[in-house]
């Protein structure tokens, strides 16, 4: 990549000779010359000696100081005699500097466990004098494609990532970051065929102990309520369903819901989930327990059973999937499979900083699987006596 000159006086050394195989002195200038506008060679920084970059580059002694002297020449280098080479202070162009800034990529920022998850996040950023940048990506790609763009251009120090899921994050979207030195880090889930760190949910387990706790519970027939159809909500039903085939009783097929969007919060299908929930509980052997996989949409749910008539737990019970830290006149009371969403953005910001310091590897494939635990709630009992 070759740097535009500031104005017409000075000539690009990449254009000086237009369709011939450009001079190996003027090569070694345009490596250094990128070296120093994107920021990895500071302004006052030392150079390599002229004997190192002889073998570095492998090239003759009469070439490097030739690339010097254009350098010097140019203003983007000062040469003192018995020190060595030194980059400019005042450069003919402005440096690439990178900000000491994360940006936190989430699909929502209102509801669940995201507002914890950021606010962690932050303070743990804060600690080592990183500013953060917030940007909600409703859980589309493109959205969440421009955003990457934006922050590329704005060269960020890192960038924590919960990725986009309806369709799939692609892993271009990711790889841009990368190649541009930017470190990334997964949140809950990955993107196939990029290496990164990944703080992981175990959606199984989710499901798997949901199914456990309520099975624990007396209950037998039971439902579950996921926003959308996505990877992790078939890993919830593949884990609850282990759980009942595990069961020393016969339990019949559990009733699944997904809903009909990510996009969607679930106050805009309240009118399809009242109309599911209403057959539901006209089928000969109605579910006893609702397992809903976000803590926004169990609120929902909660809500609409009133309606219906019915008291939570005492004819059905319910149980959401949120983090620990549990706010709201609803979700305070809401018994819920938890995650520690303050670790989550607490670490995330901690291995940025790891990879930013060069500490851990930009392509680092570490992954951290977070605990999960039980809210025990008040909406959580046995099932109803027949």
């Amino acid at each position: 990549m070759t740097a535009r000159a500031p104005d017409s006086q000075q000539t690009s050394p990449a254009t000086s000779l237009p369709g011939k195989q450009r001079p190996k002195y003027l090569q070694l200038v345009e490596q250094l010359m990128e070296q120093i506008t994107q920021g990895e060679l500071k302004p006052g920084a030392a150079l390599p000696s002229e004997h190192q970059l002889c073998e570095t580059h492998q090239l003759a002694r009469t070439t490097v100081r030739n690339a010097m002297q254009l350098l010097e020449e140019q203003g983007w280098i000062n040469r003192i005699h018995g020190k060595g080479s030194f980059v400019s202070t005042k450069p003919p162009i402005p440096i690439k500097q990178q900000l000491d800034i994360f940006a936190f990529v989430l699909p929502e920022v209102r509801t669940g466990f995201y507002p914890s998850l950021q606010r962690s996040f932050e303070q743990a950023a804060a600690l080592t004098q990183n500013q953060v940048l917030v940007c909600c990506t409703e859980n589309k790609v493109d959205m969440q494609g421009n955003t990457i763009l934006q922050l590329i251009d704005k060269h960020v120090a890192g960038v924590a990532l919960v990725p986009a899921t309806v369709p799939p994050t692609p892993a271009y979207q990711v790889r841009q970051l990368q190649q541009h030195g930017i470190p990334v880090v997964f949140c809950h889930r990955d993107v196939e065929g990029i290496q990164a760190p990944l703080l992981s949910i175990p959606f199984r387990e989710v499901g798997l102990l949901a199914g456990q706790t309520l099975l624990e519970q007396g209950h037998r027939s039971i439902a579950l309520f996921s926003p959308h159809r996505a990877t992790a909500s078939i890993e919830y039903e593949t884990g609850l369903r282990e759980a009942l085939a595990d069961s020393a009783d016969s339990c019949p097929e559990p009733f699944i819901f997904h809903g009909p969007s990510s996009q969607l919060h679930p106050i805009d299908y309240e009118a399809d989930l009242l109309n599911t929930l209403e057959t539901m509980f006209q089928r000969p052997d109605p579910p006893t327990a609702i397992f809903a996989t976000f803590d926004s949409l169990a609120e929902l749910i909660y809500l609409l059973l009133g309606k219906l008539g019915k008291r939570v737990p005492e004819d059905v019970s319910l149980l959401g999937f949120g983090g620990t830290v549990r706010h709201g006149a609803i979700q305070s009371r809401l018994s819920s499979i938890t995650v520690d969403e303050v670790a989550i953005g607490r670490k995330a910001a901690e291995l940025l900083t790891q990879m930013k310091q060069g500490e851990l590897p930009i392509d680092s494939a570490e992954v951290f699987p977070m605990p999960i635990n039980t809210s025990a709630g008040q909406t959580l009992g046995p099932p109803p006596a027949q």
